[in-house]
């Protein structure tokens, strides 16, 4: 059941005219990663259109305030760096992602910030990624910027993590921990997931 550019645009309205683009691309990707039937595709929908802000950033902004850094990651920012470094998104990125997930050069984490619709973040998972999409990732990261990318690297990660399995349980909430590592924007993603539900009935 592929999903129509009018049926993304009353699920996700912000996406306005990235919706034509992305449609083919998204069913591509869904249809090679058995992201099939009503459960997996809307919760898939409603994920991928949370964590892209409705598809409109394919690539993590990280402009964080210090208090905000702090919340996000209370372990990687005491106070002081935290204010040092608030709104300052390269050296947000190095800090809260280097020296983990495969990060071990200076500018990793950076480098290989979150991408795509499901922010695929660290070289480890750069790397995987691009094996299975054929893709070099660990020297064109940007490539997960593309549309294309975006949505198959999204899929991926989806089957791999088996989220499909999760879908088909309609345990949506365990869906968002995989994805976000808590309940980051849960209201949002919760919304969003009744609306594709519907749409798509």
């Amino acid at each position: 059941m592929p999903i129509t550019v009018q049926q993304l645009l009353q699920i996700l309205p912000n996406a306005g005219q990235v919706a034509g683009v992305f449609v083919p691309v998204l069913n591509a990707a869904m249809s090679r990663y058995q992201i099939i039937g009503l459960k997996r595709v809307a919760a898939f929908i409603a994920q991928v259109g949370h964590e892209s802000s409705q598809l409109m950033h394919l690539v993590e902004s990280l402009s964080y305030s210090a208090d905000a850094l702090r919340k996000t990651w209370p372990s990687r920012f005491d106070m002081e760096l935290a204010s040092a470094t608030a709104r300052k998104p390269e050296q947000i990125a190095n800090i809260a992602y280097g020296n983990r997930m495969g990060n071990s050069t200076p500018g990793d984490g950076w480098k290989y910030r979150g991408r795509g619709l499901i922010q695929i973040t660290g070289k480890n998972n750069y790397r995987a990624c691009g094996e299975a999409l054929g893709l070099d990732l660990i020297a064109q990261p940007e490539l997960l910027e593309k549309p294309q990318h975006a949505c198959m690297s999204a899929a991926w990660f989806w089957a791999t993590n088996g989220l499909n399995t999760l879908a088909d349980a309609g345990k949506f909430e365990a869906i968002t921990q995989r994805i976000n590592g808590g309940q980051n924007g849960s209201a949002d993603r919760q919304a969003l997931y009744a609306r594709a539900l519907k749409v798509l009935a």
